[in-house]
């Protein structure tokens, strides 16, 4: 399923560089008085193909038609659709059943109302070739008054109205025109040294560390000269490096065609439940109950390869270096992945983690090419590799929890509040210690002794547990270390004046904010955040608590904090399509989905946090800030309020 996923992300935008490969045409008629027939024709591109509503979901997503719920009419059976073709799908490997040329579909409704003037189709499909694929959404509404029906190409009035009230009419734009937004400079570099620390636990893992000396010492050998020995072990290093680099590219494309994409897939609550399941599967890899690897025909093929000599050979022997290891690195490189796709960097923290990642893995190869004689300094292989790859799937574990509290957040479930987290948290770290003291092991896990180091790894895990169990009961915050994992302070078990970071007042609707700020006088704090936002919670617990900030947002803005990831359902009054520029409409339908796109098109941006200063008439009192530390925050505030214009101006704004 990860698979699919993958390449159902990758080939998907891909696409959209292409023309559209399925063009619809849709019609009715009346078969009796109260019955009419609708039908929906698909012109496939050659070589192309649609898949049908009774394909295998297992591969591509077959074609689903939704009908908007109305009362006036009923639907007599299933979509019923033209012959269709099962045969071989190279892209998804497996049998699927698909058009070509042509597809046609057909649903008989009866009308239970006679005056029922509009019917609206929505359908969802999914084509592809021989290397790509696409899914789209197409509206259809039929105009039951005689007229013939037409697919959805302009959004209706009301949306259009809907859509230019999300449109602010700032002044002060030259804040967001002709200065970058101000950023946290360490956030790159902190997830540059989280990945090559990911890369420094892999090189411990029994898949890779064997083969440093072996590998080193195979090109010192084989080469002609020292000198030709040390470069290829070099260019080895660097091949490592490129290919993990290699494997963040395609995000890129996502990043670039759609900036909300990444934060819309990193808090979707499926996804977040998929990486969690993933996660859990991980640790019990490492905890030894079975093992991960990719097709053995894949390794076969790159080590048959590596034989070719020169640079192509070692390129082929630092790809089978990559799959025969996937078992150790696997893990790690995924909780990379979901990692950077729930931050705010998006593609490019990812980019910087893997290459953080390669460095780590490659730096070995490359050194004791360089100083051989230090390859008798390392250990040897033995118990504590084993040692190494459990710790690791406890890592595994806690970092799982992770991914269900985001959905948890996301869909407001209420299952796991901040005290249930932390307790799980308790349990891992106490079980994580008794496993380093040695009072029990794993399957398939031979008896050895216990090395001073694991004691030493013991008592840190112990306190670590000692640390979580103080912040449960604890009345402050003292784990502020932690922020952004655990769930915040207020979504807790105990009854909370707020929920609202820090116990503040803040509104979480742009308009009703306004109201207040214009009544109280006060500028605006306009806080664009998330549920599944890892930084947002960093900078509440950690910036937004201290002592001189703190008192500047609770007495002199108006915070309104605007949830982008909120899946709770706009009612259906409020809901609308918004069109962009270049014609691709958007549902607006959920309350993070409006928000989201209010500051796509404001301030042009899609990561959280992101902070604008503002006075209720409009006025930008500052340059946007996201991400960064204590200081420079409290400097922004007060460097905004310096800014608040004397005259205000009316401007109003209005949804």
């Amino acid at each position: 399923m990860k698979k699919w996923l993958g390449l159902f992300l990758w080939s998907t935008l891909l696409s959209a560089q292409i023309d559209e490969p399925v063009e619809w045409q849709s019609g009715w008629e009346r078969t009796e008085a109260n019955l009419i027939t609708l039908s929906f024709e698909a012109r496939i591109a050659p070589k192309w193909h649609l898949y049908s509503q009774q394909s295998d979901p297992d591969g591509a997503i077959p074609t689903e038609f939704i009908f908007k719920e109305n009362e006036s009419f009923q639907r007599l059976g299933p979509v019923e659709e033209s012959p269709s073709v099962v045969a071989y799908d190279s892209v998804f490997e497996m049998d699927l059943t698909f058009f070509n040329n042509q597809a046609v579909f057909t649903q008989q409704i009866e009308l239970l109302d006679p005056d029922l003037k509009i019917l609206e189709v929505e359908v969802n499909y999914q084509a592809c070739d021989d290397e790509l694929c696409i899914f789209r959404t197409e509206n259809f509404r039929f105009v039951l008054d005689g007229s013939e029906s037409v697919a959805v190409q302009q959004i209706d009035e009301a949306s259009k109205r809907r859509s230019e009230a999300l449109k602010l009419k700032l002044s002060g734009r030259d804040y967001l025109e002709s200065t970058e937004v101000k950023e946290g400079t360490y956030s790159y570099f902190t997830i540059f040294l989280l990945g090559f620390f990911g890369g420094l636990l892999a090189l411990l893992t029994p898949c890779v560390f064997p083969m440093i000396p072996l590998t080193v010492s195979f090109f010192l050998k084989q080469a002609t000269s020292s000198a030709r020995g040390v470069v290829n072990a070099l260019t080895y290093a660097f091949f490592i490096v490129l290919i993990y680099g290699l494997l963040s590219l395609p995000f890129h494309f996502i990043d670039s065609l759609n900036p909300e994409i990444l934060n819309t897939l990193a808090t979707n609550v499926y996804l977040n439940l998929l990486f969690f399941t993933v996660f859990v599967f991980f640790a019990f890899s490492f905890f030894g109950f079975y093992e991960l690897t990719l097709p053995t025909r894949w390794g076969n093929k790159t080590d048959q390869a590596s034989a070719v000599n020169g640079i192509l050979g070692i390129f082929f022997m630092a790809l089978t270096l990559a799959i025969v290891s996937f078992s150790c690195t696997g893990p790690i490189l995924g909780s990379l992945l979901a990692g950077s796709l729930t931050a705010e960097g998006g593609a490019m923290q990812l980019s910087i983690g893997m290459l953080g990642f390669g460095i780590a893995l490659g730096l070995p190869f490359g050194l004791f090419a360089l100083f051989p004689n230090t390859l008798k300094a390392l250990p040897k292989s033995g118990s504590w590799m084993t040692t190494v790859k459990v710790v690791l799937g406890f890592l595994e574990l806690a970092l799982a929890l992770k991914f269900l509290s985001n959905a948890d957040l996301v869909a407001h479930w209420g299952l796991l509040k901040r005290e249930t987290f932390i307790t799980i948290w308790i349990l891992i770290s106490l079980a994580l210690t008794l496993y380093l003291f040695g009072l029990f092991r794993f399957k398939n896990e031979t008896k050895a002794p216990i090395h001073k180091l694991r004691l030493l790894l013991g008592m840190v895990t112990l306190l670590f547990s000692g640390f979580l169990i103080n912040g449960l009961f604890a009345k402050e915050n003292t784990l502020k270390i932690l922020s952004g994992f655990p769930p915040p302070e207020f979504y807790s078990l105990r009854a909370q004046d707020s929920d609202c970071p820090l116990g503040l007042d803040c509104y979480k609707d742009f308009e009703t904010g306004v109201a207040a700020a214009r009544s109280q006088e006060k500028p605006i704090l306009l806080d664009f955040t998330g549920w599944a936002c890892v930084n947002c919670r960093k900078m509440e617990e950690n910036v937004w608590s201290d002592p001189d900030v703190y008192p500047l947002l609770r007495d002199e803005f108006i915070v309104i904090s605007l949830y982008v990831d909120d899946r709770k359902a706009l009612a259906d009054a409020d809901q609308f399509d918004f069109q962009y520029p270049d014609g691709r409409i958007k549902r607006i339908n959920t309350v993070g989905k409006k928000w989201a796109t209010f500051q796509a098109i404001n301030f042009n941006t899609a990561s959280q946090p992101f902070y604008i200063q503002m006075t209720p008439e409009g006025t930008l009192l500052n340059v946007p800030i996201q991400y960064t530390d204590v200081d420079t925050f409290r400097i922004w505030l007060e460097t905004g309020l310096s800014n608040r214009p004397t005259t205000p101006k009316a401007n109003y704004f209005k949804f």
